[in-house]
């Protein structure tokens, strides 16, 4: 899985805007600095369903190209690109019966399977992995 950085921006009376050095025309904008990140992944998977694959730059080469912003406040995210592969599989999982059982319960208050709780807890840790 590839990562790359976002620059994120914020003036005092504007939303944070979110832009992909390696990647033009992809960009995001959130309210909320906690929406950053999964609004980011997003962008990101969007972008790429029209587009190729593009190696992402290093640290040191987005600091580079972006010091002045960053000088001014900006900051850089680590974005991971996740595929909306739409493709499933079936695995098999092991855990304690008192996990599955809170995550059966938890599933069935939000209305969808096991399955799609499972997977949807295990992007929300990658997203939040930065």
């Amino acid at each position: 899985m590839n990562h790359y950085f976002a620059l994120v921006q914020k003036d005092a009376d504007s939303a944070f805007g979110v832009i992909f050095p390696d990647l033009p025309g992809c960009f995001s904008a959130v309210d909320d600095a906690g929406d950053v990140v999964p609004q980011a992944v997003d962008a990101l998977a969007l972008w790429f369903e029209d587009q190729d694959i593009v190696a992402p730059s290093s640290l040191d080469d987005i600091r580079a190209r972006y010091a002045d912003e960053l000088a001014e406040g900006a900051y850089l995210v680590s974005v991971p690109h996740i595929r909306n592969g739409g493709k499933t599989k079936r695995v098999n999982l092991t855990m304690e019966q008192s996990m599955l059982d809170a995550i059966d319960t938890a599933a069935r208050q939000q209305g969808i399977t096991r399955s799609a709780f499972v997977a949807q807890a295990a992007r929300l840790v990658i997203e939040q992995r930065v």
